[in-house]
């Protein structure tokens, strides 16, 4: 091979392992509107994709979506399976430990839903069973915060299914994010918040960050840099408009 067509060989490899570095496989649970879902076509849509989305364009990154359960996102990061979550994940000092994180894309607090008129206060919810979303911060707050006070938590594979077993009465309310509940509220009748939104900056109250495997520094900045730039040129705002009506 002559020099020329060896530095063509070189000049192409290269460009190949560039390639392949900028491309970010994120993984998310999608069953999770409005933040992620599965439509009728079969594709993953809400806020969190559309956020994704516009990030990979300004920040010139080829993405690929992947779809898993909630407890297994940050496992799968851990094991390089995948560069990035985004997945409505409150960023927790307990997560942080495991994984790095963006900068806060969404404030979050969270609440209870139950049929109408059951419950009076926070207080009547202690000694009852409570869905909740595996692996979640919701989850752990009861652990930490609820059940030595007699509530029970009941987890499941997603927040849909709890929200399915409390209609059909075998469950007394459901712990979530109140966008999620505010979304699911507007379709159902019958049910209603109880008591105040909670925030707690160990749970909920830090907000919702994209994580990255820990030490990948350089897709940090790319995604902290894009985040930065959308909520610039006031592409943020006409997502959140989008998913979040006032």
């Amino acid at each position: 091979m002559n020099k020329t067509l060896l530095s063509l060989a070189l000049l192409a490899s290269l460009g190949a392992t560039v390639a392949q570095a900028e491309e970010v496989k994120f993984v998310t649970n999608a069953a999770y509107p409005p933040f992620e879902f599965v439509d009728e076509n079969n594709e993953m849509q809400g806020f969190d994709i559309d956020l994704a989305k516009a990030l990979c364009d300004v920040a010139a990154l080829e993405c690929s979506f992947h779809n898993q359960a909630f407890d297994s996102l940050i496992p799968s990061l851990k094991f390089r399976r995948y560069h990035a979550a985004i997945a409505a994940m409150d960023v927790t000092p307990e997560r942080s430990e495991q994984v790095d994180f963006s900068d806060i894309y969404y404030e979050n607090s969270a609440v209870f839903v139950a049929p109408q008129g059951k419950f009076g206060s926070l207080d009547e919810l202690l000694s009852q069973t409570v869905g909740v979303q595996n692996g979640t911060s919701h989850q752990k707050y009861i652990q930490d915060k609820l059940e030595g006070e007699g509530l029970q938590s009941r987890p499941y594979q997603s927040v849909q299914d709890a929200l399915l077993d409390m209609t059909n009465g075998r469950l007394d309310a459901v712990f979530a994010d109140t966008a999620v509940v505010g979304e699911w509220l507007a379709k159902t009748e019958g049910y209603e918040v109880v008591g105040e939104a909670i925030t707690d900056d160990n749970y909920f109250g830090t907000g919702f960050g994209i994580a990255v495997t820990k030490g990948n520094q350089e897709l940090l900045d790319k995604l902290n840099q894009g985040l930065a730039e959308l909520r610039a040129n006031g592409t943020y705002d006409s997502l959140y408009g989008k998913y979040f009506p006032q």
